[in-house]
């Protein structure tokens, strides 16, 4: 039997599940290589052997998205898989349009081929776009079953970006696991808060072996989702955000458009921040593609650690999540609005950019008076680094969801910034409640 030649196109997450669970032990299929893109660094290595599977003895390489043409042709492809998310509907097209062209034929796995069937009660907290806030709503439902009594941990989207054999299994309880882990600046930003809390997280490359872990210690399993990705386990309840600072796009992003569509309960995030009429608009969209989803009215509180330092008038530099402000297409973020509301001048970090965060305005000309923070390897953190303590800013907010100077020297005064979710109603509290009382 000839074996039908895939390329996965991928950024170091979703395609390695949909490898996995999919495509691992199906002797009809070969996988002839991964495509990394959205992730610097991540391209060049080998998903290894251990993990490929008793069919890929020498494991799969790993290339760089842009050389997927000549890919399609080196390995005489017939079929290429997109599996990474966050994507417009227009980017996805193109893709395929590329695809189509070299002659292969351009497909996507679902949640029927790919999601995993826990033992436990699943709540999974998923977005159309990246930064919508799932991971503030994840720890309001984590509240809610800390004062129910129940066992749960927190199994987070898949952010491995190192040595993914040493990464097929990982459980961050410490702060030492994220050393261990070597973690870098995006992957702390989704586990040092739970961690601050006391909580347990899991992530790695193999969900399978991820779930069987986690099942032994929770009653319940929340899945954080990453970007507007859907759940790789089957959800019991499924909360899905939506972000009226992005309005439309809750239609036109792929996949947050399937999991709105999805979605138990759809949430409209950042209300006292958002226009009344973008909420509006947002609220009317959820109705049209999702008529049986409740929606709960939501807002993303913002608060500084400190109150020390009066901003009126201050030069500060804003420095957000990264991801949320790069492939999020956001052009600010809590610093930037907290600080514009407290009367600080935002400046603009560009002049000061430092290596490849100097290369990441050249790609993302939305971002301006804003520094998103980027850390995927040690250069780029300390990239970083010089690019805040060489600016002209006064004073420093942070709006990342980790503590950046606990991880880099920041020789200006600085004040973290922070959002807390917050629902209208008891309509998700409820839903969670309920679910509760199936276990």
């Amino acid at each position: 039997m000839q074996r039908k030649k895939v390329i996965i196109l991928g950024a170091a997450g979703r395609d390695f599940h949909n490898f996995n669970v999919f495509f691992r032990n199906k002797k009809e299929f070969e996988v002839v290589c991964f495509t990394a893109n959205q992730i610097k660094g991540i391209s060049g290595r080998k998903y290894p052997k251990e993990l490929a599977g008793k069919l890929y003895p020498h494991g799969i390489p790993i290339y760089p998205e842009k050389e997927l043409k000549r890919l399609i042709k080196k390995y005489k492809a017939d079929c290429v898989l997109i599996s990474y998310s966050d994507l417009s509907n227009d980017e996805v097209m193109q893709k395929a349009a590329k695809v189509l062209s070299a002659g292969a034929e351009f497909s996507m796995l679902g949640p029927k081929q790919t999601q995993i069937k826990s033992k436990k009660k699943i709540i999974s907290i998923c977005a159309v776009r990246t930064g919508a806030g799932k991971s503030p709503t994840t720890r309001y439902i984590c509240n809610i079953l800390k004062n129910l009594g129940k066992k749960y941990v927190i199994v987070r989207h898949p952010m491995p970006y190192g040595n993914l054999k040493k990464q097929a299994v990982q459980r961050f309880a410490s702060y030492s696991d994220l050393k261990k882990n070597n973690c870098t600046i995006e992957e702390r930003e989704e586990y040092e808060e739970y961690i601050e809390r006391g909580e347990v997280v899991y992530a790695g490359v193999d969900y399978e072996k991820i779930l069987q872990q986690a099942e032994k210690e929770a009653d319940i399993i929340i899945w954080d989702g990453g970007n507007n990705d859907f759940s790789f386990f089957k959800p019991d309840l499924n909360i899905v955000l939506t972000d009226p600072h992005r309005v439309g796009h809750e239609l036109h992003y792929y996949p947050g458009t399937t999991n709105l569509m999805q979605a138990d309960i759809a949430i409209i995030s950042k209300e006292n921040t958002a226009k009344k009429q973008n909420i509006e608009t947002v609220r009317n969209n959820i109705k049209k593609v999702n008529k049986k989803a409740k929606i709960v009215d939501a807002e993303l509180l913002i608060t500084a650690e400190s109150n020390s330092f009066s901003l009126k008038g201050k030069k500060i530099l804003a420095v957000e999540d990264g991801p949320t402000l790069t492939h999020g297409n956001m052009s600010y973020g809590a610093a930037a609005i907290y600080g514009k509301k407290h009367g600080a001048i935002l400046i603009n970090p560009r002049t000061h950019a430092s290596g490849s965060i100097k290369e990441l305005y050249k790609k993302y000309h939305h971002l301006n008076n804003v520094l998103p923070a980027m850390g995927y390897s040690q250069k780029q953190v300390k990239e970083l680094e010089t690019t805040i303590n060489t600016s002209s800013a006064e004073l420093v907010l942070i709006g990342t969801p980790i503590n950046l100077s606990k991880l880099i020297d920041i020789k200006k005064p600085s004040i973290r910034v922070i959002y807390k979710f917050q629902e209208k109603g008891k309509t998700l509290e409820n839903a969670v409640k309920q679910l509760v009382k199936t276990i």
